[in-house]
Parts: C-alpha cells; structure tokens; sequence
C-alpha cells in the first residue's frame, strides 16, 4: 500500500460490481421517490372523495330532514284554544271558567255538545267560543262559535275537546 496525501491522492476508478451496484441503489432509491409520490397522490385522490362522499351525504339527509320539517310543518293541525261562555237572557256571551262548561258537558246525554254546541246546565246556557284571546269576565272577541275542522282544540285549562287530523274526536276530558 502506498501513502496517501489528502487533496493529491487520486481515488481508484470503481469496480464494474461497485458501478453496478451503484446504479442499482439510485435507480431503487428512484422507483421509491415515484411510487411514495403516487402512493400519496392515492391518498391525496381517496381523502377527495371520502370528503365529497360525506358532503354528498350529509346534503341528502339535509334535503330529507328538511322536506320531513316542512311536511310536518305543511299538514301538522291549527291550535285553537276553546274558551267556555254563559249566554244571558239578553242573548249577550261573557267568557266564564273553564270548569262550568266541563260541567254542563258531562251532565249532557251523550257528548260534549247539546243542540248547535250549547249546552244547557243549572238553567243556564253555555258554549264554546274558539279563538281570539279572551278572558273570564268579558265578552268574547276575535274567533268564532263554530268548531274548526280538524284543529286541535283545548281550553284554557288544558282539557283536550277536539284532537285534529285523521281519527278526529269530539270528546272532553283531562289531560293529552
């Protein structure tokens, strides 16, 4: 072996195995580069559609949530509140507690209402008036006394007269 001086020694030229080798490695390292480039475009390609796939989804079940809400929303019956009334010799309505027409609807034969929805109790008459926003004591103002159709129809107090939609029933009673 001879001595070496750094900076003047000249390296030996590679065996051909060396250069062979050497080329092997680059052109390895080279295939890796390409296939970690398409490995991540891949992924890069799936992450896109995974995220358009559950914008589209969550679209849909927005577009089928929102047309149930408007469904409901369209075909879901009125809220009427029915408030009770006396009628006076004169002819003349003054809203009174919930409680008297309860009464003079269960002392009626059969139902809730009598001839026309006037019910007849303790020599007085009674009926009720829906809509407006009324108070006892005072004449009613801003509805009617004729029952809306399929409403649904509770006094003051809560008592259910009238379920509205399909299957509809003209009973009174306690409660929902």
């Amino acid at each position: 072996m001879q001595r070496q001086e750094p900076g003047v020694t000249q390296p030996r030229p590679p065996t051909v195995a060396e250069a062979r080798a050497r080329d092997k490695a680059r052109k390895r390292a080279e295939e890796e580069q390409r296939a970690a480039v398409v490995a991540e475009e891949a992924k890069k390609r799936t992450r896109k559609r995974i995220l358009i796939g559950g914008v589209a989804i969550v679209g849909v079940a927005g577009l089928v949530g929102g047309g149930y809400l408007a469904y409901r929303a369209l075909t879901k019956p009125d809220q009427v509140t029915a408030y009770c009334t006396q009628i006076d010799q004169n002819g003349k309505e003054v809203v009174v507690d919930d409680d008297v027409c309860d009464k003079a609807s269960a002392s009626s034969s059969g139902g809730h209402s009598g001839l026309n929805g006037i019910f007849i109790y303790n020599g007085s008459q009674y009926r009720y008036y829906y809509g407006g926003n009324n108070s006892v004591g005072k004449p009613p103002t801003g509805g009617t006394t004729i029952q809306p159709k399929g409403a649904d129809i509770t006094t003051k107090s809560g008592t259910s007269i009238q379920r509205g939609g399909l299957g509809s029933s003209s009973k009174s009673g306690s409660g929902s």
